[in-house]
């Protein structure tokens, strides 16, 4: 009988250029395995038809995932004129067509109304849950799926090019929940014509941009010999998805109080006396992620990245 294979404690994010045709959970595995890792997640899924940034967790990282996703985040994409489908991008079957093609002055003249915060129905193929099942399992079904309108916000929204008459490419950024296929089809709708995306390219999520990314071949280079030490030689530190939390540096004894799950006590001017979340260091290692009440350190999320 053979023995299950041991993986490593890696810890560190990576921000890997997804290529087209993979699926998020697929990126993951991969990674995972290139990694030799025991543990892996991501920050926000992205579609197969889409390339680009996926920030993969390992290891400790993966206690930092939601700061990460809660981040801004950019994408480039092209829309096709004439033609909106199921599912808002080229997957999907045509349900209506339009002659309509809008002109650069036509989409310059609604983008305003597709900024700031808006309402966005989110596509009938999303990973939204409904009553325990996701809305694309049962569009897929042959299900009619209602999804409610959500609030989101567009921070920037950019003609960038006219390609021809069907196709415009845009910049998007973004928050937490936009859907920018569903953008696609609401500003066809807009302007008198339909659309859909037909290419889609994610460029920043939170923290992490593209001088960050990291090809798959690259990685399956480094580990072509066998020395998993050459794939993790790419990954960035796990507190770097903290970057936008305040932080406080503490002693060892406070430290070790906190990695047990103990309540510490801050002392000094300067000590922070509430805040709703905090990263706490101790000689430049990461030790936890508190609550911080009335001068007192309560830890929610403790790493062990000693050394």
């Amino acid at each position: 009988m053979s023995r299950k294979k041991k993986f490593d404690d890696v810890n560190g994010w990576l921000a890997l250029d997804k290529p087209v045709g993979m699926t998020s959970t697929q990126a993951v595995a991969r990674v995972k395995r290139l990694m030799n890792a025991n543990k892996a997640g991501h920050a926000g899924t992205l579609d197969p038809l889409a390339s680009g940034l996926l920030p993969i967790a390992l290891g400790e990282a993966t206690k930092t995932v939601s700061f990460v996703m809660d981040g801004r985040k950019i994408y480039r994409f092209a829309v096709r004129w004439g033609a909106q489908t199921t599912t808002d991008d080229v997957e999907g079957e045509v349900i209506a067509t339009s002659d309509v093609r809008p002109s650069g002055a036509d989409i310059l003249g609604v983008l305003p109304e597709f900024t700031g915060v808006i309402s966005q129905v989110p596509p009938q193929f999303s990973a939204i849950k409904i009553a325990g099942e996701r809305a694309y399992d049962m569009a897929r079904a042959g299900e009619t799926v209602e999804l409610e309108a959500r609030e989101i916000s567009v921070h920037r929204l950019d003609l960038i090019e006219v390609e021809d008459a069907d196709t415009a490419i845009f910049d998007c950024e973004c928050s937490k929940g936009t859907y920018v296929r569903a953008l696609a089809r609401d500003m066809g709708l807009r302007l008198g014509s339909r659309g859909h995306v037909v290419d889609l390219r994610r460029l920043l999520v939170g923290p992490f941009g593209e001088d960050d990314m990291v090809p798959i071949a690259d990685l399956d280079d480094l580990a072509a010999d066998g020395d998993v030490a050459a794939p993790r030689s790419r990954l960035i530190p796990v507190d770097t998805a903290l970057a936008e939390l305040p932080s406080v540096d503490v002693n060892r004894d406070a430290a070790a109080r906190l990695r047990r799950g103990q309540s510490v006590i801050l002392r000094g001017r300067d000590a922070p006396v509430s805040g709703d979340a905090i990263a706490v260091f101790s000689g430049g290692d990461l030790v936890a992620i508190a609550e911080v009440d009335k001068g007192e350190l309560l830890p929610k999320r403790v790493f062990n990245l000693e050394g």
